[in-house]
C-alpha cells in the first residue's frame, strides 16, 4: 500500500503542477493556478499520515516506510525548485516569458551555484534522516529498524556526495576557455 501511495503522490505532484501551470498560463488565471500549486504539500502530508498509521497498525518497518520518508524529504528539499524550474520553462514556452536562466559555467559563480544545489540536496536528505529517526523512535524496541537505518546511511551518502561536488568546484573552479 505504501509504495502505491508513493507512486500516487508522485503522479499527483505532476498532475497538480500541470493543472496549476495550465491555469496560470493557458487559462490566464494566475490566482487559481497558485491555489492549485499550494495543494501539492498536502500530498506529502497524506503520505506521512498513511505511513504513520501503517506503522501504528503493526506493519513491520521496512524499505517502503523508509522510501516514504525519503520521498517526503526530497519533496521538501527539491519540490519548490522543481516547481520554479518547470514554471520558468512553461512561462517561456506558452506565455512569452524570458528564456530560463542557465546555470553559470565558470569560476566563483559556478561554485556558488553548486553550493546552492548541494544545500537543497542536503536539506532533502536531512529532512529524510529526521523523518527516518522519528520512525525509529516510533517503532521503538518492538520491531526491526534496520531498513530505516539503511535509508539513513544512504541519505548520509547523498549529503557526502553533494559536499564533495560543491567543494570540488570551490577548490578547482572551472575556468573559462581562452579565446
Amino acid at each position: 500500500m505504501i509504495v502505491t501511495l508513493i507512486v500516487a503522490c508522485e503522479v499527483g505532484f505532476w498532475i497538480l503542477l500541470a493543472v496549476g501551470l495550465a491555469l496560470r498560463y493557458l487559462a490566464k488565471m494566475p490566482r487559481a493556478g497558485a491555489a492549485v500549486l499550494l495543494l501539492e504539500p498536502l500530498l506529502e502530508v497524506v503520505l506521512l499520515i498513511a505511513t504513520a498509521i501503517d506503522l501504528r497498525n503493526g506493519a513491520e518497518a521496512d524499505w517502503k516506510h523508509g522510501l516514504a520518508a525519503v520521498y517526503i524529504g526530497f519533496s521538501v528539499g527539491l519540490g519548490h525548485s522543481t516547481v520554479k524550474w518547470v514554471d520558468a520553462r512553461v512561462a517561456h514556452r506558452f506565455a512569452g516569458g524570458p528564456p530560463p536562466a542557465r546555470p553559470p559555467k565558470y569560476g566563483r559563480a559556478r561554485a556558488v551555484h553548486e553550493w546552492r544545489t548541494a544545500g537543497k540536496w542536503i536539506l532533502a536528505s536531512s529532512v529524510a534522516i529526521g523523518l527516518l529517526q522519528a520512525a525509529v523512535w516510533y517503532v521503538g524496541d518492538s520491531g526491526d529498524i534496520s531498513s530505516l537505518r539503511d535509508w539513513q546511511s544512504k541519505m548520509l551518502l547523498v549529503i557526502g556526495i553533494n559536499l564533495v561536488v560543491a567543494l570540488s568546484y570551490t577548490l578547482w573552479p572551472k575556468r573559462e576557455p581562452l579565446r
